[in-house]
């Protein structure tokens, strides 16, 4: 048995939902990207689009080599590695009793797992100096859903670019103390949890924000106010 591969999948959608993709990337022994491949969904979740990018992983290498997957969705994570088992037993209902979202992607993925080693690594997503191959298939899958369409190193396609640039005039807020400050915003009516940024980053619609612009966590991380607004909608 050859000695395992290191692998990071993530999936992108413009809207959550809207226009969606997925891709994965697959290191060398230096972690260096060596192969990448990136699809459009059309319009979908992010959720869905997270579970695709680890369907397609784990179908394009060899179930007989250890896989080690780094991923940014607590989602997708939990959902084949803490969730499954119970969801199984109860007939594929949640706790609460309802059907479990995404059923035949999870099918699916836990077929691809059976009788193989494959360990799940959590890495925060969007940080600076964070993991070189989760940002690798983050660009990836964000192009894929901005473009719509096909994308990989077997087609020959260039690295994704990196993320655009912040908008001239946004951000430039103080940190004091080399600290995030903390702020708290009303939305609707009700206070929204927001704070600085203490470093760029980039959001999970795919703009940027700068050191100092007020951030607030969304289900992938942290992001622009409004799109945790919109995505909780």
């Amino acid at each position: 048995m050859r000695e395992r591969v290191v692998a990071a999948c993530d999936g992108a959608s413009k809207g959550n939902p809207g226009p969606a993709g997925w891709a994965w990337v697959i290191a060398d022994s230096s972690e260096t990207p060596v192969r990448w491949q990136a699809g459009a969904l059309g319009r979908a979740t992010n959720n869905v689009a997270e579970l695709t990018a680890l369907e397609r992983l784990l179908a394009a290498t060899d179930p007989d080599v250890p896989l080690e997957v780094r991923m940014d969705s607590q989602y997708a994570m939990k959902a084949v590695t803490t969730w499954l088992p119970g969801w199984k037993r109860n007939g594929w209902r949640t706790a609460a009793g309802k059907p479990v979202a995404n059923q035949e992607l999870v099918l699916r993925i836990d077929e691809l797992l059976q009788d193989r080693t494959v360990e799940f690594r959590y890495v925060p997503a969007h940080q600076v100096g964070g993991d070189p191959l989760n940002d690798f298939a983050d660009r990836a899958a964000s192009q894929a859903a901005g473009e719509q369409r096909d994308a990989g190193s077997e087609l020959g396609s260039p690295e994704p670019p990196p993320a655009p640039a912040a908008p001239a005039g946004r951000g430039g807020g103080r940190r004091r103390n080399g600290t995030a400050a903390r702020t708290s915003r009303s939305r609707s009516g009700s206070s929204a949890r927001t704070i600085k940024a203490k470093f760029p980053g980039r959001c999970s619609c795919g703009r940027s924000y700068a050191a100092g612009e007020p951030i607030a966590r969304n289900d992938r991380g942290w992001g622009h106010p409004e799109c945790r607004t919109a995505g909780s909608a």
